[in-house]
């Protein structure tokens, strides 16, 4: 046997024996035969993926061919083919409660603005603290912040409602706006300083060097590299901030603040028929924002939580 030999692939070779083809014709059809397999492999993955998207999004589409069905044809024909169109319930529903839906829609954007500014903008300085200066403690005042993710709002929901009562804020917005002022999102806290222990320390050096304080340091150099882990902050918080019941359920009762979550929920009368078509169509109104985030967005969250180290 020759060296040549040795190297080669033995399974054409006893191929070529057992068909008495040549061995550079066998090796052929297996390489052609690896190719064919490969877009049925990746044909067969793809036809997976799409059949497991459609199972998640099936309560997607049915709720919103719901929203133009009748109500009483709802749950007769759970199926999610139309017969005809019913857009009445759009009108229907945005006028069906104690104020117009914009109101409720305004109400969770103001909510959601604020949180936003107060996470941005606390969470950055904190977790600018935590990557780069030095303090007495700062290794436990890190752990102590990282055991507060851990923390369920149930366990500080009543000393808070306490708090808050006695300053008078039930029935506003400050309760929903305020903590975020104070960096109470440690998770945010955290992927920040990820990404800040990524950005090279010789940029602050360099910045030192020409006189710039931590200010100057965070302002001019930090905040314009965090712009991917900025944008993950302003999506996550958006997200949770609009979807929120339980919170904006303890600190808000009067009609005229409800936000869109309350809102959905006083479609649901306990004590007469629920208009399960005009709640629907209610509720897809209140998913488009969300989805327009997420779809513009979608390339700064997954670039922001790949560069900080959250897999």
């Amino acid at each position: 046997m020759t060296r040549t030999d040795t190297v080669l692939d033995p399974a054409p070779l006893t191929e070529s024996v057992v068909t008495g083809l040549p061995a550079d014709r066998v090796r052929e059809q297996r390489r052609r035969r690896s190719r064919l397999r490969k877009p049925l492999g990746s044909l067969l993955r793809h036809v997976f993926l799409i059949a497991a998207a459609l199972l998640m999004l099936y309560p997607v589409i049915w709720m919103v061919v719901s929203s133009l069905r009748p109500n009483e044809v709802i749950f007769r024909e759970p199926g999610i083919i139309l017969d005809s169109f019913e857009f009445s319930n759009y009108v229907d529903g945005w006028n069906a409660l104690s104020y117009p839906f914009n109101v409720y829609l305004l109400n969770s954007a103001l909510v959601v603005l604020g949180s936003i500014i107060g996470n941005l903008a606390s969470c950055s300085l904190a977790a600018y603290a935590f990557a780069r200066l030095e303090f007495a403690g700062k290794k436990w005042w890190f752990a102590i912040m990282l055991v507060s993710i851990m923390l369920p709002i149930h366990v500080i929901i009543v000393p808070q409602y306490v708090l808050f009562s006695n300053l008078g804020w039930v029935n506003t917005f400050l309760p929903l706006i305020l903590p975020k002022l104070l960096a109470t999102d440690a998770f945010f806290i955290f992927l920040m300083v990820q990404f800040i222990r990524g950005i090279p320390k010789e940029l602050d050096e360099a910045a030192r060097i020409d006189g710039a304080g931590h200010p100057r340091i965070f302002f001019q150099i930090i905040l314009p590299l965090m712009v991917p882990a900025l944008a993950t902050t302003t999506i996550f918080t958006f997200i949770w901030t609009w979807n929120d019941f339980f919170s904006q359920l303890i600190y808000l009762t009067k009609p005229n603040l409800y936000t869109v979550p309350l809102a959905l929920r006083a479609f649901i009368d306990a004590q007469s028929a629920t208009d399960f078509g005009e709640m629907f169509a209610m509720s897809v109104v209140s998913l488009i924002p969300i989805f327009l985030i997420f779809l513009f967005g979608q390339r700064f969250l997954i670039k922001g939580i790949a560069t900080t180290g959250i897999k």
